[in-house]
């Protein structure tokens, strides 16, 4: 008799076994308890503070904020923080001077209980076209007139509103009802740059478990490891210490190491390939720990004196970086002054010199002194930024190449790095 249609699918629905049961991801209990000293009611006004203070500086109303990192910053909550990157939906209205309403989805408002600068929560009205379908329009106008109703009660004359994500139909909505609509990201960014004890203290249990995560794929970095095994060390390591996500798949090892921004793949490793990685870790709490470095994959074959020299000039031009940075030096000044990369390097070299640091990669971008007519802009450095300092060194046709990346903050007399992690490997030191 054949199986019956029931039982066809209980056989479908029974997970393969596995050789030995899988052993739970071990947990740094030091790591843990450090990252309940964090105040995490004092670190939500700061934020919520440091924004409105640009917000009036700018003299903005309010602000409507959909991207998660932005809503994040002045409201302190998150809720499905990757899928709201490509399908907005929750948004907070930030009165300059007023209350802060979020707006969640209304099966998920409970989620975003208790946050201390959240004065009511509301459900959304969101007019993608994922929830909404042909009633977009209907569901953009019921959106823009609520927007428009807060910023008539909470901004009196002013009409001038700041908005990060506003699609078509929202943004003409809005201008009809006569609203002047701005770009918030500015005010967010500067907003975002300087960073408070707290959230400090929030980027070293990042960098802490980044460290971890670290120490963990050098221990398992032996020949006939792919790189997407390694790469998933990261990934388990951050997830059971708090941490949230990866930014990006920069892993590469052997000839994927040139040029840079490879992304891990399942290509075997072997004895004495160069492993290069970023790890755009979003960590704990939410904030970035973005540091890279290269290794040679031990087992037999040595680093040649190619690639101790690609690892010297690297070395070179972070350090030498990371030592121009103090209070009060320009944007354009430290691109005058950082490291030559020498010829045969440059047209390979990394896209920036220097990025800030705090949620994800954030405002500055530091230019070459050579790409400064196309993309470079003053601004100056601060006590409590933030920073990643880069180097990539692999001339064009190269076997491979060299990424080293340190994240520092900048306090009164200069920068301090933040991972323990040894700068140059073992096998080329």
């Amino acid at each position: 008799m054949p199986p019956s249609h029931d039982s066809r699918l209980l056989k479908m629905a029974v997970p393969p076994r596995e050789e030995a049961p899988r052993q739970a991801v071990p947990i740094d209990a030091g790591i843990m308890a450090r990252m309940t000293e964090v105040d995490q009611d004092r670190l939500s006004r700061y934020r919520l503070d440091r924004l409105r203070a640009e917000l009036r500086k700018r003299d903005y109303a309010g602000a409507v904020l959909s991207d998660p990192m932005n809503l994040r910053y002045a409201t302190g909550t998150r809720n499905m923080a990757q899928w709201t990157m490509h399908a907005p939906g929750r948004y907070a209205f930030v009165a300059t001077d007023g209350p802060v309403i979020l707006f969640e989805f209304t099966s998920s408002r409970h989620v975003t209980d208790g946050s201390p600068v959240v004065d009511e929560v509301r459900p959304c009205t969101s007019w993608m076209y994922f929830l909404a379908g042909p009633r977009t329009e209907e569901k953009a106008h019921l959106w823009a007139d609520e927007i428009d109703s807060l910023l008539r009660q909470h901004g009196g004359n002013n009409r001038s509103l700041a908005v990060d994500r506003c699609d078509p139909l929202g943004t003409m909505r809005l201008l009809a009802h006569g609203v002047q609509l701005f770009d918030v990201q500015e005010a967010a960014e500067q907003a975002r740059m300087i960073k408070s004890p707290d959230e400090l203290a929030c980027m070293e249990s990042a960098m802490e478990v980044a460290d971890l995560a670290i120490a963990r794929m050098r221990a398992a970095l032996v020949p006939g490891i792919t790189e997407n095994q390694l790469w998933s060390l990261l990934h388990e390591t951050n997830i059971a210490h708090s941490g949230e996500w990866i930014e990006c798949r920069l892993l590469a090892s052997g000839p994927r190491t040139n040029p840079w921004f490879q992304e891990s793949a399942d290509r075997v490793i072997e004895a004495g390939d160069v492993v290069g990685f970023d790890t755009d870790l979003v960590g704990p709490f939410g904030y970035l720990a973005d540091i890279s470095r290269s290794w040679i994959c031990p087992g037999g074959s040595k680093a040649t004196d190619r690639h101790r020299r690609l690892y010297d000039l690297a070395t070179q031009q972070v350090l030498h970086n990371i030592a121009l940075l103090r209070p009060g030096l320009t944007f354009r000044e430290f691109s005058e002054r950082c490291w030559p990369v020498p010829e045969a390097y440059v047209p390979n070299r990394y896209m920036m010199m220097l990025h800030g640091c705090g949620f994800v990669d954030e405002y500055p971008s530091i230019a070459y002194a050579a790409d400064w007519d196309e993309w470079g802009y003053d601004g100056v450095f601060a006590e409590n930024m933030v920073v990643s300092v880069e180097s990539y060194m692999g001339e064009v046709g190269g076997p491979d190449g060299i990424k080293l990346e340190q994240q520092v903050v900048i306090g009164a007399n200069g920068a301090r790095v933040m991972s323990r992690t040894p700068f140059v490997d073992a096998l080329v030191a």
